[in-house]
């Protein structure tokens, strides 16, 4: 089968940086799906891991994690799906990984893809959904239900794949005030769109910015990126015993400068339930399909920022490019082989 892979962490401008293979197609087991990939997209993870994880010699490592497919095998556990079934995921970082035709998952962490969704929308979306979705009620505690909630959450880096769901999210199912942060104009749009109620530049001094707003106390805060830049600041203008959720690997960051208001901090992996077999591990399934019906409900929206077309190395180097950059909007997506 075709796939996409590297055999040694490159510089995404190198040209072998990452290759097109022919690799034999996996045979499933347990409770795994066999997925016939249709479309993917790409996330800052799997940038991440290419520069970092060097496959052994002779081996070739798949990346990818956000997929949508119809499912082609079953392993013989399997009770949720069967074949024929149009899902979407995001794998496990334990696993090779979706730029290939054929892939297997844990059905535990796989939901029904959104019926009202093409397939570059739906692929968009497991990942980043996911990962806002824990950030936002597992760890930050954020109460569902549109009741007033008398706080602001502030969403760093918010026009990014995570953040363009974690607004839409707390706008739709809470009461808590948004308030996002982005440098250009194109972003600043973006995130209103989404329903962020305000949005700042984190380019700039917060503090000065949300005193001008008069917005409720910030007291949950979504860091997705650059932590270490911003944390210091953060912690001036968060209200006593608020919660500081991060997703990112910050170079420097200290706990201690937290005690004085008593804020909690809460770190978010949303491949920590597969990576560990967790007993809550479909909780995933689950929160796939809320998504998924959310969708089609019309509730929240793709977040679709770019289609590169056809699944191959030379798209999937210039979408790794884009997110090195810093740039990219919504999420990237490939379709197709």
């Amino acid at each position: 089968m075709k796939a996409v892979g590297y055999k040694k962490s490159l510089p995404i401008e190198d040209k072998d940086a990452l290759l097109d293979v022919e690799v034999a197609k996996p045979e499933p087991g347990g409770r795994d799906l066999r997925v016939a990939v249709k479309a993917v997209s790409v996330n800052p993870v799997d940038t991440k891991v290419r520069k970092r994880a060097v496959p052994p010699d002779g081996e070739v490592k798949i990346l990818g994690y956000d997929a949508v497919g119809v499912v082609d095998a079953v392993g013989p556990e399997v009770t949720l799906f069967k074949v024929g079934d149009e899902v979407f995921y995001a794998g496990s970082i334990l696993r090779q990984g979706t730029n290939a035709e054929y892939h297997l998952v844990d059905e535990r962490i796989v939901g029904r893809k959104p019926t009202s969704l093409s397939l570059a929308e739906a692929a968009a979306l497991p990942l980043t959904s996911i990962t806002a979705w824990e950030l936002l009620f597992d760890r930050l505690g954020a109460v569902p239900g549109k009741s007033l909630d008398p706080r602001t959450l502030l969403v760093t880096g918010a026009a990014g794949g995570v953040g363009s769901i974690l607004i839409q999210l707390a706008r739709r199912l809470t009461g808590l005030t948004v308030l996002a942060t982005a440098t250009r104009p194109e972003s600043r749009d973006w995130c209103l769109a989404l329903g962020a109620h305000a949005v700042i530049d984190h380019g700039r001094p917060m503090k000065e910015q949300i005193d001008a707003l008069k917005l409720p106390p910030v007291a949950l805060v979504a860091s997705l990126t650059h932590t270490d830049q911003h944390y210091k600041q953060i912690i001036d203008f968060m209200a006593p015993q608020g919660k500081f959720g991060l997703i990112d690997d910050p170079a420097e960051f200290s706990a201690t400068a937290f005690k004085g208001k008593a804020i909690s901090i809460h770190w978010e992996s949303m491949f920590t339930r597969s990576s560990f077999t967790t007993p809550d591990m479909i909780a995933q399934h689950n929160l796939l399909n809320d998504v998924a019906d959310l969708i089609d409900k019309g509730v929240i929206r793709t977040t679709l920022g770019d289609n590169y077309g056809t699944i191959n190395a030379a798209n999937l180097k210039r979408a790794h490019a884009l997110i090195e950059s810093n740039k990219s909007r919504g999420k990237i997506v490939l379709e197709g082989w």
